[in-house]
């Protein structure tokens, strides 16, 4: 197994990481334990959660995932698997966080109140990796970084991290716990895929000159680059279906982001690609986002243990420079037209 180093830590992870957002929801318990015994033996040592999954949030469930890795967590060796989880951040987004009555924020409090919570629903000691799963735009990153610090002194934290920011925020966060000496973000959870390249930008830099981190989420955008929508069928008891037909104008415009016209057309072009190459469009995918040397590890997530297959076939492969060439064209021509 070829592990990859998270940041500056000491946390050697595996290329893949299973992501377990629909633990509770989607997935339940029995099936979650299958999906995670399958990665577990075929040596995946690297699982994420968060405070309010399962998606989609719904306060009735939150925290449900973590309770499901929790009991499967006890028969393991704790120290056989990183694991991370993530504090909510602030009711500024695109919805209302399902936890602590929907006044989240990323102050001491909050992280205090988060960490208790998840120790106890995973019935561990500690967390391997812990982040901000989004930035608050109004607690001050100061306040949030000392926070998180207490959480390292106290030995139930090993390494902090962020998710869903910007270079900007990145930036001024690594700054802030060099000039205050403490703990840093070690990585970054962005959406990172071949129909949303976008971080090869800003962030990308700053993650290869200060030694972050990323962690992408969503290789597959979702499930579109598995080539199961188009322009004429939206698949049933598919993420983006249900929030195509979510009368809540934010969370249909989060389908709308992932199922347009450039996705697909650009998802059809990657499809052949898969062809040519005999593998599958979701190893393609799955193989493209850990390609970069800025990747600690890339997240994928499954409703069944079968699914897990095609992104298991991306642990080993790497694509060829001339792939990564004809992957860029099309990004450029389809997604990021110039002129």
């Amino acid at each position: 197994m070829n592990y990859r180093y998270i940041g500056k830590t000491g946390l050697r992870v595996t290329p893949i990481c299973l992501g377990t957002m629909g633990f509770g929801s989607w997935s339940d318990e029995h099936e979650s334990f299958k999906i995670m015994n399958k990665a577990y033996e075929r040596g995946i040592n690297f699982f994420d959660t968060a405070e309010l999954y399962p998606v989609p949030p719904k306060e009735v469930y939150a925290g449900e995932t973590e309770i499901i890795i929790g009991r499967w967590l006890k028969n393991k060796k704790r120290d056989s698997i990183i694991l991370t989880s993530k504090v909510a951040g602030a009711a500024n987004g695109w919805f209302v966080p399902p936890v602590r009555h929907g006044f989240t924020a990323v102050d001491k409090f909050h992280i205090k109140r988060a960490i208790e919570g998840s120790l106890k629903r995973l019935q561990t000691d500690y967390i391997d990796l812990y982040q901000m799963h989004w930035p608050d735009t109004v607690v001050p990153i100061e306040e949030s970084l000392r926070a998180f610090e207490e959480l390292v002194d106290e030995g139930k934290v090993r390494y902090l991290g962020t998710s869903n920011d910007s270079a900007y925020g990145l930036t001024k966060a690594n700054e802030t716990s060099k000039r205050l000496g403490i703990s840093r973000f070690e990585s970054i959870q962005n959406n990172f895929s071949l129909n949303n390249p976008r971080f090869l930008d800003e962030l990308a830099h700053v993650c290869e000159k200060e030694q972050i981190s990323l962690l992408p989420y969503s290789p597959i955008g979702g499930g579109v680059l598995s080539g199961k929508y188009n322009g004429k069928f939206y698949p049933d008891n598919a993420r983006f279906s249900e929030y195509l037909k979510n009368e809540n104008p934010r969370i249909k415009a989060q389908g709308t982001r992932f199922v347009n016209e450039k996705t697909l057309a650009a998802t059809a072009k990657y499809v052949e690609m898969a062809k040519r190459l005999e593998i599958s469009p979701v190893t393609l995918a799955v193989a493209y986002s850990k390609q970069f040397k800025f990747v600690a590890s890339t997240i994928v997530g499954a409703r069944t243990t079968a699914q897990l297959d095609d992104s298991f076939a991306a642990m080993d492969l790497e694509l060829s420079d001339e792939v990564m060439q004809e992957i860029k064209m099309i990004q450029e021509n389809i997604m990021y037209p110039m002129g």
